[in-house]
């Protein structure tokens, strides 16, 4: 199995999960080299730690950069940072 097939596969996993319904269209016949890299599942953990990005949903109450240093601790890396305010809609 290459890796088109199973990203693909990883795909229909996510939206399976998520309950999302929708048809993904494979714009090329192409293999990418194993040589840039594997899929998400395939990682290692401390590949997910050092290249991750997180997606929180920050309750109110604690600041951002509590948050960060949080996850700084949690992860023990010295460099975390958030894109955009983490401040909950109201």
């Amino acid at each position: 199995m290459g890796l088109r097939e199973k990203g693909m596969g990883f795909l229909n996993k996510i939206t399976e999960k998520s309950g999302y319904v929708n048809e993904w269209i494979n714009v090329r016949e192409a293999d990418t080299s194993f040589d840039y890299g594997v899929l998400p599942y395939e990682r290692k953990t401390v590949d997910h730690i050092r290249f991750g990005v997180i997606n929180l949903d920050k309750p109110p109450g604690p600041t951002s950069h509590e948050v960060v240093a949080w996850i700084k601790r949690m992860f023990n890396v010295d460099k975390a940072g958030h894109g955009g305010t983490l401040e909950p809609c109201t």
